[in-house]
Protein backbone atom coordinates (compact mmCIF):
# COMPACT_ATOMS: atom_id res chain seq x y z
CA UNK A 1 0.00 0.00 0.00
CA UNK A 2 1.60 3.34 -1.13
CA UNK A 3 2.48 5.42 2.30
CA UNK A 4 1.18 9.61 2.18
CA UNK A 5 3.13 12.28 4.16
CA UNK A 6 0.91 15.41 4.17
CA UNK A 7 2.99 18.22 5.19
CA UNK A 8 1.18 20.95 8.12
CA UNK A 9 2.02 23.80 9.90
CA UNK A 10 -0.23 25.27 12.99
CA UNK A 11 -2.87 28.24 11.52
CA UNK A 12 -2.93 31.77 13.13
CA UNK A 13 -5.26 33.76 11.53
CA UNK A 14 -8.83 32.22 11.24
CA UNK A 15 -11.60 34.04 9.53
CA UNK A 16 -13.32 33.85 5.76
CA UNK A 17 -10.25 36.41 4.55
CA UNK A 18 -7.56 34.56 5.80
CA UNK A 19 -8.69 31.29 4.22
CA UNK A 20 -8.93 32.96 1.03
CA UNK A 21 -5.27 33.97 1.51
CA UNK A 22 -4.21 30.80 2.63
CA UNK A 23 -5.79 28.94 0.13
CA UNK A 24 -4.09 31.21 -2.63
CA UNK A 25 -0.67 29.99 -1.27
CA UNK A 26 -1.55 25.75 -2.51
CA UNK A 27 -2.71 25.06 1.40
CA UNK A 28 -6.15 24.38 2.65
CA UNK A 29 -7.28 25.30 6.21
CA UNK A 30 -7.84 21.81 8.31
CA UNK A 31 -8.51 20.65 11.83
CA UNK A 32 -6.60 17.89 13.44
CA UNK A 33 -8.42 16.82 16.10
CA UNK A 34 -9.09 13.09 18.30
CA UNK A 35 -7.16 10.70 20.46
CA UNK A 36 -5.41 12.30 23.54
CA UNK A 37 -4.40 15.86 22.06
CA UNK A 38 -7.01 18.50 21.60
CA UNK A 39 -8.22 19.85 18.15
CA UNK A 40 -5.67 21.97 16.80
CA UNK A 41 -5.69 24.52 13.97
CA UNK A 42 -3.70 23.70 10.78
CA UNK A 43 -2.90 24.50 7.03
CA UNK A 44 -2.11 21.39 5.08
CA UNK A 45 -1.00 20.89 1.43
CA UNK A 46 -3.92 21.16 -0.64
CA UNK A 47 -2.14 18.51 -3.56
CA UNK A 48 -0.82 16.00 -1.00
CA UNK A 49 -4.65 15.51 0.45
CA UNK A 50 -6.21 15.82 -3.01
CA UNK A 51 -3.95 12.96 -4.06
CA UNK A 52 -5.30 10.84 -1.12
CA UNK A 53 -8.53 11.53 -1.99
CA UNK A 54 -8.19 10.30 -5.21
CA UNK A 55 -6.25 7.43 -4.44
CA UNK A 56 -7.62 3.92 -3.77
CA UNK A 57 -8.56 3.77 -0.51
CA UNK A 58 -9.57 7.25 -0.74
CA UNK A 59 -11.05 8.78 2.13
CA UNK A 60 -10.19 5.69 4.27
CA UNK A 61 -6.30 6.50 3.76
CA UNK A 62 -4.02 6.67 6.81
CA UNK A 63 -1.24 8.74 6.36
CA UNK A 64 1.25 10.71 8.16
CA UNK A 65 0.46 14.16 9.13
CA UNK A 66 4.00 16.07 9.77
CA UNK A 67 3.87 19.05 11.53
CA UNK A 68 6.57 21.71 10.62
CA UNK A 69 8.22 22.31 13.78
CA UNK A 70 6.92 19.60 15.31
CA UNK A 71 6.06 15.85 15.82
CA UNK A 72 4.02 13.30 13.51
CA UNK A 73 0.58 12.02 13.97
CA UNK A 74 -1.07 8.77 12.01
CA UNK A 75 -4.54 10.56 10.39
CA UNK A 76 -7.20 9.44 8.62
CA UNK A 77 -9.56 12.15 6.47
CA UNK A 78 -12.78 12.46 8.31
CA UNK A 79 -14.87 15.06 6.54
CA UNK A 80 -13.70 17.98 3.95
CA UNK A 81 -15.52 20.84 2.10
CA UNK A 82 -15.18 21.32 -1.83
CA UNK A 83 -16.08 24.13 -3.52
CA UNK A 84 -19.51 23.02 -5.22
CA UNK A 85 -18.55 24.58 -8.94
CA UNK A 86 -14.77 24.21 -8.95
CA UNK A 87 -14.19 21.16 -7.04
CA UNK A 88 -11.32 22.95 -4.88
CA UNK A 89 -10.72 22.05 -1.27
CA UNK A 90 -12.45 24.47 0.48
CA UNK A 91 -11.15 22.58 4.58
CA UNK A 92 -10.71 19.73 6.11
CA UNK A 93 -11.10 17.45 9.07
CA UNK A 94 -8.41 15.27 10.00
CA UNK A 95 -8.90 12.51 13.16
CA UNK A 96 -5.65 11.38 14.90
CA UNK A 97 -5.86 7.20 15.19
CA UNK A 98 -4.31 4.80 17.34
CA UNK A 99 -3.31 1.82 15.05
CA UNK A 100 -4.23 -0.79 18.13
CA UNK A 101 -8.06 0.84 18.79
CA UNK A 102 -10.97 -0.69 16.58
CA UNK A 103 -12.53 2.55 14.87
CA UNK A 104 -15.85 2.97 12.88
CA UNK A 105 -15.51 4.06 9.02
CA UNK A 106 -17.51 3.67 5.81
CA UNK A 107 -16.65 1.04 3.26
CA UNK A 108 -17.67 1.83 -0.18
CA UNK A 109 -19.83 -0.58 -2.39
CA UNK A 110 -19.28 -1.72 -6.43
CA UNK A 111 -21.08 -4.04 -7.57
CA UNK A 112 -19.97 -6.05 -10.71
CA UNK A 113 -21.63 -8.55 -13.53
CA UNK A 114 -25.13 -8.42 -15.30
CA UNK A 115 -27.62 -9.16 -13.51
CA UNK A 116 -29.92 -12.52 -14.81
CA UNK A 117 -33.11 -10.41 -13.89
CA UNK A 118 -31.74 -7.70 -16.39
CA UNK A 119 -30.44 -9.34 -19.45
CA UNK A 120 -33.28 -12.34 -19.45
CA UNK A 121 -36.42 -10.60 -17.81
CA UNK A 122 -36.11 -6.78 -19.01
CA UNK A 123 -35.82 -5.43 -15.63
CA UNK A 124 -33.90 -2.65 -14.11
CA UNK A 125 -30.85 -2.60 -12.06
CA UNK A 126 -30.25 0.00 -9.19
CA UNK A 127 -28.00 0.66 -6.46
CA UNK A 128 -29.96 2.13 -3.09
CA UNK A 129 -26.88 2.26 -0.88
CA UNK A 130 -23.50 2.64 -1.80
CA UNK A 131 -21.14 2.42 1.44
CA UNK A 132 -22.00 0.37 4.57
CA UNK A 133 -20.57 1.37 8.08
CA UNK A 134 -18.48 -1.22 9.92
CA UNK A 135 -15.76 -1.41 12.73
CA UNK A 136 -12.46 -2.22 12.75
CA UNK A 137 -8.57 -1.96 13.37
CA UNK A 138 -7.10 1.08 11.12
CA UNK A 139 -4.69 -1.72 9.96
CA UNK A 140 -8.23 -3.91 8.92
CA UNK A 141 -9.82 -1.29 7.00
CA UNK A 142 -10.94 -2.71 3.08
CA UNK A 143 -10.09 -0.30 0.45
CA UNK A 144 -14.04 -1.82 -0.86
CA UNK A 145 -16.41 -4.19 -0.94
CA UNK A 146 -17.01 -5.93 -4.56
CA UNK A 147 -20.36 -8.60 -4.97
CA UNK A 148 -21.19 -9.98 -8.01
CA UNK A 149 -25.01 -9.65 -8.93
CA UNK A 150 -25.19 -11.48 -11.68
CA UNK A 151 -27.34 -13.89 -10.46
CA UNK A 152 -29.61 -11.06 -9.37
CA UNK A 153 -33.46 -11.84 -10.67
CA UNK A 154 -36.45 -9.62 -10.93
CA UNK A 155 -37.57 -8.67 -7.16
CA UNK A 156 -34.20 -9.77 -5.40
CA UNK A 157 -31.74 -7.93 -3.92
CA UNK A 158 -28.33 -7.29 -2.66
CA UNK A 159 -28.42 -7.02 1.41
CA UNK A 160 -25.89 -5.36 3.74
CA UNK A 161 -25.93 -8.69 5.57
CA UNK A 162 -24.86 -10.61 2.11
CA UNK A 163 -21.61 -8.57 2.26
CA UNK A 164 -18.71 -11.00 2.69
CA UNK A 165 -16.79 -9.74 5.69
CA UNK A 166 -14.40 -11.52 7.94
CA UNK A 167 -16.39 -11.76 11.31
CA UNK A 168 -13.14 -12.07 13.07
CA UNK A 169 -11.75 -8.79 12.07
CA UNK A 170 -14.76 -6.67 10.89
CA UNK A 171 -18.17 -5.84 12.59
CA UNK A 172 -21.05 -4.82 10.23
CA UNK A 173 -22.78 -1.13 11.80
CA UNK A 174 -25.18 -1.04 9.30
CA UNK A 175 -28.50 -3.24 9.60
CA UNK A 176 -28.10 -5.91 7.98
CA UNK A 177 -31.29 -6.12 5.54
CA UNK A 178 -30.33 -2.73 4.61
CA UNK A 179 -30.95 -2.66 0.71
CA UNK A 180 -27.93 -2.04 -1.08
CA UNK A 181 -29.26 -3.32 -4.66
CA UNK A 182 -32.12 -4.64 -6.20
CA UNK A 183 -33.40 -5.76 -9.65
CA UNK A 184 -37.03 -4.08 -10.38
CA UNK A 185 -39.48 -4.56 -13.38
CA UNK A 186 -39.97 -2.37 -16.44
CA UNK A 187 -43.61 -1.17 -15.56
CA UNK A 188 -44.38 0.38 -18.75
CA UNK A 189 -47.64 -0.57 -19.84
CA UNK A 190 -48.67 0.39 -16.37
CA UNK A 191 -47.36 4.16 -16.91
CA UNK A 192 -48.97 4.03 -20.26
CA UNK A 193 -52.20 3.58 -18.80
CA UNK A 194 -52.23 5.62 -15.62
CA UNK A 195 -51.04 8.72 -18.63
CA UNK A 196 -54.09 7.65 -20.44
CA UNK A 197 -56.50 7.75 -17.90
CA UNK A 198 -55.42 11.11 -16.51
CA UNK A 199 -55.47 12.26 -20.11
CA UNK A 200 -58.81 11.75 -20.57
CA UNK A 201 -59.81 13.05 -16.75
CA UNK A 202 -58.34 16.25 -17.56
CA UNK A 203 -59.84 16.72 -21.35
CA UNK A 204 -62.97 18.91 -21.17
CA UNK A 205 -65.88 17.36 -22.28
CA UNK A 206 -66.67 19.11 -26.02
CA UNK A 207 -70.30 21.05 -26.15
CA UNK A 208 -73.06 20.44 -28.32
CA UNK A 209 -72.86 22.06 -31.26
CA UNK A 210 -76.39 23.70 -32.74
CA UNK A 211 -76.16 24.72 -36.10
CA UNK A 212 -77.94 27.99 -37.41
CA UNK A 213 -80.06 28.15 -40.31
CA UNK A 214 -83.49 27.94 -41.46
CA UNK A 215 -86.17 25.76 -39.47
CA UNK A 216 -86.94 22.58 -41.11
CA UNK A 217 -90.48 22.50 -41.80
CA UNK A 218 -92.54 19.65 -40.53
CA UNK A 219 -95.50 18.02 -41.74
CA UNK A 220 -99.13 20.23 -41.57
CA UNK A 221 -97.02 23.92 -41.00
CA UNK A 222 -96.58 24.27 -44.42
CA UNK A 223 -100.28 24.32 -45.11
CA UNK A 224 -101.13 26.64 -42.03
CA UNK A 225 -98.48 29.13 -43.73
CA UNK A 226 -99.96 29.65 -47.06
CA UNK A 227 -103.01 31.94 -45.89
CA UNK A 228 -100.24 34.43 -44.90
CA UNK A 229 -99.08 34.57 -47.97
CA UNK A 230 -102.23 35.18 -49.67
CA UNK A 231 -103.15 37.83 -47.10
CA UNK A 232 -100.47 39.85 -48.10
CA UNK A 233 -100.80 39.71 -51.61
CA UNK A 234 -104.50 41.55 -51.02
Amino acid sequence: MQQFIVEANLRAERGKNAARRIRRTGLVPATLYGGKGGPVAVNVNAKQVVSILKSESGHNTIFTLKLVGGGEDKVIVKDWQADPVRGDLLHVDLLRIAMDVRMRVKVPVHTFGEPQGVKVQGGIFEMVTREVEIECLPTDIPEEFRFDVTPLMIGKQLRAGDLPLDPVKLKLLTDPQRVLAHVVALRIEEEKSAEVAAAEVAAPAEPEVIKKGKKEVVEGEEGEAEPEKSEKKK
